[in-house]
């Protein structure tokens, strides 16, 4: 376990091939940390067997330091700090790292791979939380229209953690996580970020970038009712529209939370997309 940048941002570092592994960075989503079983990466490890997985804890969450406020343009920023250095490797393909991201990770990783593409070898968003990307969609501009006013930040101070936590899963048809003391500190920051809808993604430079890009959407039929009206259809929208918009290859995994739920599939996915660079 390493920490990163200033301040100290903390970062897990799983790898079985002493230094000699190319190197993935992982950013994880909402409510969870980088090596979280639950909703973070932790059904990767495997892939540490051929590369160095850089799991990133952001600013508030995991076993980083607290942030008054979670800020995607922050976020990009630290993980901009552990792309390393360009370079050229003796297989002839530039950038230091592969580099993935998870719901709102995965706009962090969008905004950090448009800053510096000359640092990814590869990048993969797993339902990426891209909702201005998308917001020309009727289901996404659905969503942005009936959530304006309803962001993180704009809660009662009443509100705890554990409320919050509770009507985010249980009052959408999912079972409540334990509130441990992580959970409830990871679910406070996220109550407390900067809404993800205020992101605007450069897409020209993803676009024309000489790395590949894999998206990875759930297919959302067993999701309960409402989990899937208001989370998954404007998710499985963004993912579509950024597949065409970015010339990428969409993979679509059964569920709604692909890494967790089907890691094979996606593991085996993210070393066939890695293997291409």
């Amino acid at each position: 376990m390493r920490r990163w940048g200033e301040p100290r941002i903390h970062v897990t570092d799983w790898d079985e091939t002493e230094g000699r592994g190319v190197p993935a960075v992982f950013v994880h989503n909402i409510f969870t940390w980088g090596g979280d079983d639950l909703y973070g990466f932790a059904a990767q490890r495997p892939l540490a067997d051929r590369h160095r997985l850089l799991l990133v804890d952001r600013r508030g969450y995991g076993r980083s330091p607290d942030t008054a406020r979670g800020d995607f343009e922050t976020d990009a920023d630290d993980v901009v700090g552990l792309l390393g250095e360009p370079r050229s490797r003796p297989d002839g393909h530039q950038g230091s790292a592969h580099l993935v991201g998870h719901g709102n990770g995965g706009v962090i990783a969008m905004l950090a791979a448009a800053r510096r593409p000359d640092l990814v070898r590869s990048l993969t968003l797993i339902q990426p939380s891209a909702f201005t990307a998308a917001a020309e969609h009727p289901t996404v501009a659905a969503m942005l229209e009936r959530v304006a006013g309803t962001a993180p930040g704009h809660l009662p101070e009443s509100v705890t953690a554990a409320e919050f936590l509770r009507a985010s899963t249980e009052g959408i048809g999912l079972p409540m996580p334990e509130p441990t003391a992580r959970r409830l500190r990871a679910v406070a920051t996220s109550m407390r970020e900067r809404p993800i809808w205020e992101a605007n993604v450069p897409l020209e430079p993803l676009r024309s970038a000489p790395w590949p890009t894999l998206i990875v959407c759930g297919t959302w039929e067993d999701a309960p009712t409402l989990y899937r009206t208001h989370v998954g259809e404007p998710l499985m929208a963004c993912a579509e529209v950024l597949t065409d918009a970015l010339g990428a290859r969409l993979l679509r995994v059964p569920g709604f939370y692909p890494h967790t739920q089907h890691p094979d599939a996606v593991n085996a996915a993210l070393r066939q997309h890695w293997g291409i660079r």
